[in-house]
């Protein structure tokens, strides 16, 4: 998990540094066809079979929601800093939370709506909207982490019926099917042999990172490994510093540590949680 975090915000600053050349479609094409390429090395390993689903419409639905969170997301980063947007992305979690109750029926407790709560703050001192402080492509974040949640929350439906390995399949084939359509409008020859290699370059690092996670989420509970995802924010903070002599000020600084600790408290009462009804003590009649 912590190999794909590091992936992955490899691939964040690649993008961004893409940005300022090509366009987002074709930047976000580029790194579907690692996680195509990632798609088809499973299917070797497990053969047809992770491609049968009985509930394709989720399926589909949830590589459009893939592809539109990560559409958001490139193109924020044309404005807006690597690590301002990483930070601002981790009010995922509380998203997950409030779609888990509302779509889901999930009983949420005091403490848990407490951490959005606090969660929803920390966002606040991040953007600081109204401030002129962050440029409002920030926003765009918001909405791709609104889009991302939804798609966590249709993994969560489709993991009662389908195998993990059957959903990122249908994800990758999805995703890698639409963001086709515009690129032929928006395709620009990359003008170097530096910028192609950066490009295959995001792409393997992108396949390479959906392996590891997949693989830690097989080996292991989700909650377990949960907080390692906010390991995102130290390698965004360096990749922003050494490639684009960016660093968040300070106010970013506490408004994402207000998140993480609110995170880590949710992802803490989960586990508290579940095991109490491990332990629990069952009757039968």
């Amino acid at each position: 998990m912590l190999g794909g975090m590091f992936m992955f915000s490899a691939v964040d600053t690649l993008a961004k540094f893409l940005t300022g050349t090509l366009h987002p479609v074709q930047i976000i094409w580029f790194r579907q066809l690692g996680l195509l390429a990632g798609m088809l090395i499973l299917l070797a390993i497990h053969g047809g079979s992770i491609l049968r689903t009985s509930r394709l419409g989720l399926q589909l639905c949830r590589g459009v929601l893939v592809i539109g969170s990560a559409l958001l997301f490139v193109f924020a980063l044309r404005y807006v800093a690597l690590a301002d947007a990483v930070a601002a992305s981790f009010v995922a979690p509380f998203m997950l939370t409030i779609m888990g109750a509302l779509v889901l029926g999930e009983k949420i407790g005091v403490y848990r709506w407490s951490a959005v709560a606090v969660g929803f703050i920390g966002a606040l001192i991040i953007i600081r909207p109204g401030m002129g402080v962050i440029h409002p492509a920030v926003m765009l974040v918001v909405a791709a982490t609104v889009l991302y949640s939804a798609r966590q929350i249709l993994g969560r439906m489709l993991s009662a019926t389908d195998r993990t390995a059957t959903t990122i399949a249908y994800t990758a084939i999805t995703g890698s099917a639409l963001i086709s359509i515009p690129l032929p409008f928006v395709w620009q020859s990359p003008e170097s042999g530096t910028q192609l290699l950066l490009l295959f370059s995001m792409a393997a690092l992108a396949g390479a990172g959906e392996i590891m996670v997949i693989k830690a989420l097989e080996v292991t509970e989700a909650v377990v490994i949960a907080p390692i995802h906010y390991t995102l924010i130290i390698w965004g903070t360096l990749y922003g510093y050494l490639v684009f002599d960016q660093l968040p000020d300070g106010w970013t600084v506490l408004g994402t540590v207000i998140i993480v600790v609110a995170g880590l408290f949710t992802v803490w009462r989960s586990e508290k949680k579940a095991a109490a009804q491990r332990d629990a003590p069952t009757h039968s009649t």
